[in-house]
């Protein structure tokens, strides 16, 4: 089977190489993702795998029924949205969506899995159970396209015994995955903060309420809610991205808007830092004369990756790549919203190296010049459908 895998995923790399170029010409922005959609129904139709689509819009559940197809369900999923980036990459394959661009390697997610699905369909007579395939739209955008498929059903009819996704990762060299068990990447929530008090004359500020002063202060105040009540064993980050408010040099503004976002590592903290975040801006902008308004948009949870299924994950990898080719990664505080799927069944999420030092691809994902080093397609997809096949 391996060497079977192995062989597909070289013969079909060159057309999947194609594949990804034409979908990352073509990027579309989360829940808007319509054209994407079609082309991958287009494509599951040439290879002759049942799905349903217009899952949260624009998502698609496919599923292969392998030998005794009610023994194991395993979930295999890609994220298909772009960002909201003008690419500067002077290349064939460039963006043609003014503005849009698949900067955090989706396009390679997509392909790889689709790869993976086409060499799963050929073998379905040769593994044991069935593999349902989520392409999954808007995971850059609350409240992430994962929330959506869950509501919808797409970890039920029965419940995948464990799920697979991946990340493209620019640091690490093409030819390498990445794995790492456990707490693996941050929830994120979204903090919008109002001060509002009565304005005036900058040369009067006895008769205002200023509320830039205010809002100055609880900038810094909020960098003491980690601090001081955070264990500081377990990662945390609270930044204050946004400060908007005045006009010119001689009014003191009647209102101050901040903005900015909390990252956790262990969902109870996360939860208890909101109500501490709200107490301490709320009593300092009293303190000061100022009504507030604040408000914490919940997004995604934390990812945790499944021990033994990620284990037994990086095993089947080393077994497939070699061991020098499978490297542990490190915790993130970025978020992805494949951790409402890690919340509910069994997962891994793993890194798929594509940078090239020696060819010049480092930028970072959410780039305008970011790119990969397209032989970590044939990696991906051989390595998804032989994870799919052993689980």
């Amino acid at each position: 089977m391996k060497n079977r895998i192995k062989e597909l995923a070289r013969q079909y790399a060159p057309e999947f190489v194609a594949i990804r170029r034409h979908i990352h010409s073509h990027p579309e922005l989360s829940f808007q993702e319509y054209e994407t959609s079609k082309y991958l129904q287009q494509k599951l139709d040439e290879f002759g795998v049942s799905y349903t689509a217009g899952i949260a819009g624009t998502g698609i559940i496919a599923t292969i029924e392998g030998r005794n197809p009610s023994s194991k369900t395993i979930a295999l999923r890609a994220d298909i949205d772009a960002l909201p980036i003008t690419e500067a990459n002077d290349v064939p394959y460039k963006s043609l969506n003014t503005g849009v661009m698949h900067a955090c390697g989706h396009d390679v997610h997509t392909t790889c899995v689709l790869g993976a699905t086409r060499i799963l369909q050929e073998l379905k007579d040769e593994f044991e159970g069935t593999i349902r395939i989520l392409f999954q739209p808007g995971e850059e955008k609350h409240p992430g396209g994962a929330s959506l498929m869950i509501q919808e059903g797409a970890l039920e009819n029965p419940r995948p015994d464990a799920i697979l996704g991946m990340h493209v990762q620019p640091t690490m060299e093409a030819g390498k995955l990445g794995f790492r068990a456990g707490q693996y990447m941050a929830s994120a929530d979204e903090i919008y903060i109002t001060i509002k008090g009565k304005g005036g004359h900058a040369a009067l500020p006895h008769l205002t309420v200023d509320t830039i002063l205010v809002a100055s202060h609880l900038v810094v105040s909020l960098q003491q809610v980690i601090s001081r009540n955070n264990n500081p064993f377990s990662p945390s980050v609270l930044s204050i991205c946004a400060f908007n408010g005045g006009y010119t040099t001689n009014v003191i503004p009647s209102e101050v808007k901040l903005m900015g976002t909390f990252r956790a590592m262990d969902e109870t903290w996360r939860f208890k830092a909101h109500d501490i975040i709200k107490k301490q801006a709320t009593e300092l902008a009293h303190a000061m004369g100022a009504d507030i308004d604040i408000e914490i948009l919940v997004g995604y949870p934390c990812l945790y990756n499944n021990e033994a299924v990620t284990g037994k994950a990086r095993s089947l990898a080393e077994d497939f790549l070699g061991l020098p080719n499978v490297e542990d990664t490190e915790v993130r505080m970025g978020a992805e919203d494949f951790a409402f799927y890690s919340q509910i069944v069994p997962a891994c999420f793993f890194r798929l190296g594509t940078g090239n030092v020696a060819r010049g691809i480092t930028s970072g994902v959410h780039t305008p010049t970011f790119d990969v080093d397209e032989s970590a397609i044939e990696v991906g997809i051989g390595t998804m459908a032989w994870l799919a096949t052993q689980f």
